[in-house]
């Protein structure tokens, strides 16, 4: 399941996977996001803030994660990854050749700082 909250004044989404990833996340996000990029043209940045990265609990729910990028990556400009997970240090490194939104990771303690960079790309 993942927790999110849409800062609209500031055009960002703050996203927080806890438990594998489902299809209906993915539902729930695109019904939050799609009318404010509707009305906004893009979300100026995408948050991911997380411990570890937690999977997805079926194939349908991987792919409907594929799809929701595919549909969004061209509407955002700057995706910050929060985490000190391993494995999401380096997830920006391997995402930037599949989407258009710059990319960068910071260490879990430096949200403030991550939320910074975020509102710069405006």
């Amino acid at each position: 399941m993942i927790q999110f909250e849409l800062l609209r004044d500031r055009g960002i989404l703050i996203v927080s996977p806890e438990d594998p990833l489902e299809k209906s996340d993915f539902e729930r996000l695109a019904r939050e996001i799609d009318p404010f990029i509707e009305s906004n043209g893009k979300l100026t940045g995408l948050m991911i803030c997380a411990k570890a990265f937690p999977g997805w609990d079926s194939f349908e729910a991987f792919v409907s994660h594929l799809s929701f990028v595919k549909d969004h990556h061209r509407k955002i400009e700057r995706i910050v990854v929060a985490s000190d997970s391993e494995f999401l240090k380096i997830m920006p490194h391997i995402v930037k050749h599949f989407v258009s939104a710059e990319v960068r990771h910071f260490a879990s303690d430096e949200r403030t700082k991550a939320l910074a960079w975020l509102e710069a790309g405006q």
